[in-house]
């Protein structure tokens, strides 16, 4: 059963970092990309970033670009988000989600992924 899971939430102060990671089970994750997205309370979802399948294209959302970096690592099933310089305005629920192909682009956009984790929490507070 495919299987996305979320971890490396908390709570930091603000100019903090985090890293999230998505691991994957059930399925390899070399043949899908990966979008992380997040929601904050009484927000809609927002797309903050993904990697593509093959070549490792990324792209981000204004909001995170400059202080978010994604990546992949294939032999350990597992796509990270590094979160650095964190702002209040970043909390929120951050989901990873996945789509089945090989390309060489990425997209964050909600419909283009079928598969998605539960989510983990990040709140930046002081």
């Amino acid at each position: 059963q495919l299987q996305l899971v979320e971890s490396g939430g908390g709570l930091v102060q603000p100019g903090g970092s985090l890293r999230l990671s998505c691991a994957a089970s059930g399925f390899n994750l070399g043949y899908y990309g990966i979008g992380w997205f997040r929601q904050a309370p009484g927000k809609e979802r927002e797309g903050i970033s993904c990697i593509s399948s093959l070549g490792g294209s990324t792209n981000y959302a204004d909001s995170v670009k400059g202080r978010f970096t994604i990546s992949r690592d294939n032999a350990k099933n597992t796509v990270y988000l590094q979160m650095n310089s964190l702002k209040p305005e970043d909390t929120a629920i951050y989901s990873c989600a996945a789509t089945r192909g090989l390309s060489t682009r990425c997209v964050i956009l909600t419909d283009d992924y079928p598969y998605w984790g539960q989510g983990t929490q990040v709140t930046v507070s002081s």
